[in-house]
């Protein structure tokens, strides 16, 4: 978890335990199992497992906050410190079940950003590498952006925001390796489409370049010479200095120094991936006397 990540959520169960104060009343000793107990005593119990780490077990004391005084006014505060208290023993799918509860029960509660916040991070927290599956990738991105529409002023909108960033970055990865994959196997509009979905959604990460110019070699072992022209002249106006414009430069003039855009394209393999045309003419490609740029 981030700094930043880990002081805000801090902050925030602080602020759902001061209001407490003294009435904890003293000391209680027992373990979960269901024991009648008045609810500061319960809830100032859970309080000093959460203060000495033992979070899992104060969970569940938060949880008996919920389940022995349903009325009170100490059962919404338990039910959001019981998620945050999951989150810190890393248990992420109870975390998520705590807090998307407390956000059906209080969708308009101050507290409800924090709870989405808690969400998204517990999706955040499981993210696996690029080879595995990027399910709960997606989940996370969802839930951040979920926050962000919702509570777009909050104090967690921000550090949203850099995560999405972060994630974009994780998905596009998965595209490329999948994109590359094909390209090694020889199907070659399957890794088109993988490197267009690169360039098309995620075209702000430090993934498309690279996409760019593997889009060269697909269209050009398509036999579409025009549009790898056409990938190559977006490669060149946006990335001019990375060694992926250098390769794809290279292949334009062994390959396809004389390509036309829009004639040799197969048109039932171009026409999904043409650019959209003006109505009055669409952008071409040409070579200026050296490395060669999109007209405007």
């Amino acid at each position: 978890m981030s700094t930043i990540s880990r002081k805000a959520m801090l902050i925030a169960a602080c602020a759902l335990v001061l209001p407490l104060g003294a009435c904890a009343g003293k000391k209680v000793k027992g373990d979960t199992a269901y024991i009648a107990r008045d609810v500061n005593t319960l809830y100032g119990l859970a309080k000093e497992r959460l203060d000495k780490g033992d979070y899992e077990e104060a969970a569940k004391l938060f949880d008996e906050v919920e389940r022995q005084h349903p009325y009170s006014v100490w059962a919404r505060r338990a039910q959001l410190m019981s998620a945050f208290s999951y989150y810190m023993a890393n248990k992420y799918t109870e975390t998520i079940s705590s807090a998307q509860r407390f956000l059906t029960i209080h969708p308009g509660n101050e507290d409800a950003p924090y709870a989405s916040y808690l969400v998204a991070m517990s999706y955040y927290q499981q993210i696996a590498d690029v080879t595995r599956d990027q399910k709960i990738t997606q989940q996370a991105s969802d839930s951040f952006n979920e926050l962000i529409r919702r509570y777009p002023q909050s104090r967690y909108a921000a550090d949203a925001r850099l995560k999405l960033d972060l994630l974009n970055d994780h998905l596009a990865g998965k595209e490329m390796e999948v994109g590359r994959f094909y390209q090694r196997s020889g199907k070659w509009l399957a890794a088109a489409t993988r490197f267009r979905e690169v360039i098309d959604k995620y075209q702000t990460t430090s993934h498309t370049p690279e996409a760019l110019e593997r889009l060269v070699e697909t269209y050009l072992n398509l036999g579409i010479p025009s549009e790898a022209r056409k990938a190559a002249a977006v490669l060149g106006r946006n990335y001019p200095d990375t060694k992926w414009y250098k390769r794809s430069y290279e292949l334009i003039q062994k390959h396809a120094p004389k390509a036309r855009v829009g004639r040799e394209a197969r048109p039932h393999v171009a026409a999904a991936f043409h650019p959209r045309r003006r109505p009055d003419r669409g952008p071409r490609a040409r070579v200026r006397g050296g490395p060669w740029r999109a007209d405007r």
